[in-house]
């Protein structure tokens, strides 16, 4: 993959981004364990007893480290290239669906699962990063961002400019 079509990223930032996704599907699957078996009762008292349970925890632990990789990985990768890679979330979700917790497969689900994919290969093949700021061709002028001097005595900022007619 071209790294300079990905930001610059290196093997770390796509390291972060596989870790990201492993990390929230462990965390689905333990979420799911821990929503199992789970007694009647009413909502505050089911959701208690959810909360409480070491899969679920785990699996909320699971899903903050996750978010924490994806964000060192978006660092270097566009999001519009890290959010379709992590699509493949929804494959192993439906597989450890079927094969761990005995959940059906209909032809619905493989459709979707195929234009799920089918997308991610249309974003990953045509979708291509924007043109950086400093390769873009001039505005001629129309840029009206302006350098300011930094504020003199105390913390206050300066006040952005007003816009024409602004009263």
């Amino acid at each position: 993959m071209d790294h300079a079509r990905v930001g610059g990223a290196t093997p770390s930032h796509w390291a972060a981004l596989a870790v990201a996704i492993v990390a929230s599907q462990a965390g689905q699957l333990l979420l799911k364990l821990g929503a199992m078996g789970l007694p009647a009762g009413s909502i505050a008292a089911v959701m208690l007893a959810q909360m409480l349970r070491w899969q679920t925890m785990l699996g909320l632990c699971c899903y903050g480290g996750g978010t924490l990789f994806y964000a060192l990985a978006l660092r270097r990768i566009p999001m519009s290239v890290a959010l379709p890679c992590t699509a493949v979330s929804y494959v192993s979700a439906t597989l450890f669906g079927l094969l761990l917790f005995g959940e059906t497969l209909t032809m619905l689900h493989v459709v979707g699962l195929a234009m799920v994919c089918g997308g991610v290969v249309l974003l990953a093949e045509i979708g291509g990063a924007p043109v950086p700021l400093q390769d873009r061709p001039s505005t001629g002028g129309a840029d009206r961002r302006q350098k300011r001097a930094p504020p003199r005595g105390g913390l206050r900022a300066p006040c952005p400019p007003r816009p024409p007619g602004w009263l």
